[in-house]
């Protein structure tokens, strides 16, 4: 009977096994992220972590929903290889916009759906300032443009068409203007499979019944990177950098101030390199200008050179890694962004300057301030001397106790003392005679026998 029991058990889980392995292999898992903003650095962060987790989750397919007037031809670019590269089928779903840098990733997809009045292509390159870049960065453009569409079938004459207005496609496009398709348009000449209107859609038409749709979303720790270039808390984290090295040398060895500094700074430059705004070469700047102020302070007498260019190293190390710039190449860079940058670091540096001067009376009167310093003076008005003679030594005389070169010590009936000479070497044993007091120290010059 317990024979029996145990064989029907193992039966049992034979069946139950085959059973969630059929439910397993039935259900599809369907990825769902979205690029409805700017092609820049966080985009960029943004797919690469998107990718990895569905990944790591065993997606079976990934839908994009896309709409972005474009972006960085860089991180494009990056995305772009993202997408190429990955595994498992990626299908966009255009539902307004795919302009630009947003046409490129789109084209690199395996399959592209769109909207009713939906667009994609215009993917000229253009300056901060809306003109069209020089023609390196246009031929750049046309070649990867090309490349991708060669890539996953599609058209790539059409590809370039739509980054060089010049390029003219029988049938598709006449000189003088860059291609941009409707849903309409796109669907006609191989750019589009066909007008959705969202996941359910694509997934009918692809002959999957069964699926489950898992939506992206960013964990804690990276909306709080996100939160942190936001520029108005990155005005606070410099206002906090700039205050904490300062009160720390206004009352050194309390600790707090520098660590509160030093926290600042790594939670101001950490998420811009995360983002890939931050290069090594602008954190360097950054720590080469703390150098040389720090010479000028303590080594290097006045203020000049070495201080002035560690301000500028510093204050323009602090700018540049809010920005996407290519070493010091700002083509790409909208202007109200490096306006944005140098406007969040000027507002910081007014601030810590506010702090100094201000807050620096405010802290000397806190109750912390009174725990951790000596704020009592021992005035002579009060009683306090650093003099401890009780008559004048004026005029006295003794001998050298040990060689005085100037300073050292002398015997005056029977008692030693600190004395000094008036910058001449007297050797042990010469008389001497007290010239002068000042505190605890008697001046006195030898006497020629």
């Amino acid at each position: 009977m317990k024979t029996m029991r145990c064989f029907f058990f193992v039966i049992a889980s034979l069946l139950a096994g085959v059973s969630l392995g059929y439910a397993e292999g039935d259900s599809t898992l369907v990825f769902r992220m979205k690029l409805d903003a700017e092609i820049d650095p966080r985009a960029n962060r943004y797919t690469q972590l998107a990718l990895e987790k569905a990944h790591e989750i065993e997606a079976d397919y990934v839908v994009i929903e896309m709409d972005t007037y474009g972006g960085a031809l860089n991180d494009a670019d990056d995305i772009r290889t993202l997408v190429l590269e990955y595994e498992q089928p990626i299908y966009v779903y255009i539902n307004k916009d795919a302009a630009s840098a947003g046409a490129l990733i789109s084209i690199a997809c395996d399959s592209i759906y769109m909207a009713a009045g939906a667009s994609i292509g215009a993917a000229t390159v253009v300056t901060q300032d809306g003109a069209a870049a020089p023609d390196k960065y246009q031929s750049y453009m046309r070649s990867i443009m090309r490349s991708t569409a060669e890539a996953t079938g599609r058209n790539p004459q059409i590809a370039e068409a739509m980054v060089d207005e010049t390029i003219e496609v029988d049938g598709v496009s006449s000189t003088g203007k860059v291609i941009t398709f409707s849903t309409t348009e796109a669907i006609k000449y191989g750019f589009c499979e066909a007008q959705v209107s969202g996941v359910d859609q694509i997934m009918a038409r692809s002959g999957v019944e069964k699926y489950e749709v898992y939506d992206f979303e960013l964990s804690i720790s990276d909306r709080v990177i996100a939160i942190f270039i936001n520029p108005f808390v990155s005005g606070i984290l410099i206002l906090v950098i700039l205050g904490g090295i300062y009160f720390e040398l206004q009352t050194p060895g309390v600790g707090f101030p520098i660590l509160a500094a030093l926290v600042a700074l790594v939670l101001y430059f950490v998420p811009y390199y995360l983002n890939g705004l931050a290069e090594y070469w602008e954190l360097s700047l950054f720590f080469i200008g703390v150098i040389l102020i720090a010479l000028e302070i303590f080594v290097i007498p006045g203020f000049g050179v070495a201080g002035i260019s560690g301000i500028l190293l510093t204050t323009g190390s602090l700018v540049l890694v809010m920005l996407n710039n290519d070493l010091f190449d700002f083509s790409f860079v909208p202007a109200e962004k490096v306006a944005t940058a140098a406007l969040t670091t000027f507002l910081g540096l007014i601030g810590g300057f506010i702090v100094m001067f201000v807050g620096g009376v405010r802290l000397t009167q806190s109750k912390v301030f009174q725990r951790v310093a000596l704020p009592d003076v021992m005035k002579a008005s009060a009683g306090y001397t650093s003099n401890f003679k009780k008559e004048s030594f004026i005029g006295r005389q003794g001998v050298s106790y040990t060689i005085l070169r100037p300073s050292g010590k002398v015997m005056i009936d029977g008692d030693i003392h600190d004395a000094f000479s008036r910058g001449e070497y007297i050797e042990k044993g010469s008389p001497v005679e007290v010239i002068g007091e000042e505190g605890n120290s008697l001046k006195v010059k030898e006497v020629k026998e």
